[in-house]
């Protein structure tokens, strides 16, 4: 059905008609929004069948789903940012464990300074858990894309992160078509759990494993993942078929067919590089776009046969790797290697600073005339940062004074105030 809806809302729709049994949530920004429907549904006895526990933190609210999905319970929570850190070492479990988990990233900038706004820090910070993670571009795609996740999370017995850009996707008003329960439930069968806690027959997870066996156990993490590298196109070529649509897959091109220029990008500013291309393609710019929706596993081989007939590569990041650059340029540069080609990352939007048309068009400008530098920070403020540079020189030769240091603790608690 068609509707007008906040993308918070249609992914708590979406979880609904997916029947889960255990609904854990700690309310964070920006995904409150959704365990906030969530909650309603269960309590209006719109959602049947699903327990929803409110509990006192982001690693609490992991922990409870951990244990509700070793009982053999089709499990789902969410959360952001400096909760998915809190959460960091019942991420690591959840995997190790190879529970089939779903979780929706709202994706946040990671503090301090505090920012309640969207970039990618949060899920990156967890890209090497073992979850397998997906990005969404649009709020339809983020409805598609947790259906998806739970077959793939239980086909795998592996769980899986739906990442949604914080704001721009879960606070915006969008239309949205919603499945049919039906239609949810052709495409996803009843949870069969690979493994269940069960009194009667107890048994330990999760135990004490030393140097003879732990390699083993990492590398089967990583066969579910490189096994996902076939079965999320599969299940995306299902969705279509089910639901005449195409959402998800490993990687998704836009005019690249004969581009000399590619922009590689995740989640919800491919939309606005698709209109600076589509405004370069008619003055005659070869220019295109990939989207990387498989981030981890990430997408080597889909990856190189996108891009290995460009002149040149721009990645466009909404994360940064303080002291290196770059995340998602070093899967791509792993993708391309041994060919012969330019290769830029840009840093952009990071703590939600607005990626605009005219910016993108004056980056794709200087890429053209390969006039980037390896690393580019999108609409940096060089003056801000040249006068910090400037103070911490001077501070460095001569020390700062007992008054200078007071003036700024108290310029940060006027701040934190």
């Amino acid at each position: 059905m068609l509707r007008q809806t906040e993308g918070s809302r249609a992914v708590a729709e979406a979880i609904a008609l997916c029947r889960p049994h255990v609904i854990c949530a700690y309310p964070i920004t920006p995904q409150t929004h959704i365990v906030e429907g969530l909650g309603e549904m269960v309590k209006s006895g719109e959602l049947r069948g699903a327990e929803f526990i409110n509990v006192e933190s982001e690693f609490a609210a992991l922990s409870a789903a951990i244990g509700a999905s070793a009982a053999g319970a089709r499990t789902y929570t969410a959360t952001s940012s400096q909760g998915l850190l809190f959460m960091a070492e019942a991420v690591y479990n959840a995997a190790g464990l190879g529970l089939p988990i779903v979780m929706t990233i709202g994706n946040r900038a990671i503090g301090a300074p505090i920012n309640i706004w969207n970039d990618h820090s949060d899920s990156m910070s967890m890209r090497d858990a073992g979850w397998i993670q997906l990005f969404a571009e649009s709020n339809q795609e983020a409805v598609d894309l947790h259906i998806q996740a739970f077959r793939l999370a239980e086909a795998l017995s592996c769980p899986v992160m739906v990442c949604m850009d914080g704001f721009i996707l879960t606070h915006a008003y969008e239309r949205v078509d919603i499945p049919t329960q039906l239609d949810v439930d052709r495409y996803l069968p009843p949870f069969e759990p690979r493994q269940v806690l069960d009194p009667d027959d107890p048994v330990s997870i999760g135990a004490m494993v030393g140097p003879e066996a732990f390699t083993e156990v990492r590398y089967l993490a990583h066969h579910k993942q490189l096994r996902a590298l076939t079965l999320i196109p599969q299940l995306c070529a299902e969705f279509k078929e089910q639901f005449g649509r195409d959402s998800g897959g490993l990687i998704r091109s836009y005019r690249t067919e004969d581009a000399e220029t590619i922009v590689v990008t995740l989640g919800s500013v491919t939309g606005t590089v698709q209109e600076v291309v589509d405004e370069m393609r008619t003055e005659g710019a070869r220019i295109g776009v990939v989207s990387i929706c498989s981030f981890r596993p990430f997408p080597l081989t889909a990856l190189r046969e996108a891009l290995q007939h460009a002149k040149r590569v721009i990645v466009l990041e909404k994360c940064l790797a303080v002291g290196l650059g770059g995340i998602v340029s070093d899967g791509v540069r792993k993708s391309l290697s041994g060919i012969e080609l330019k290769g830029y990352t840009v840093i952009a939007g990071l703590g939600g600073r607005a990626i605009t048309r005219v910016s993108l068009r004056r980056l794709f400008d200087d890429a053209q005339r390969d006039e980037l530098e390896q690393v580019t920070f999108l609409d940096l403020n060089a003056e801000v940062v040249s006068h910090e540079i400037e103070r911490e020189r001077r501070d460095r030769r001569s020390g700062p004074t007992a008054e200078a240091i007071l003036r700024r603790i108290g310029t940060v608690a006027s701040r934190i105030g």
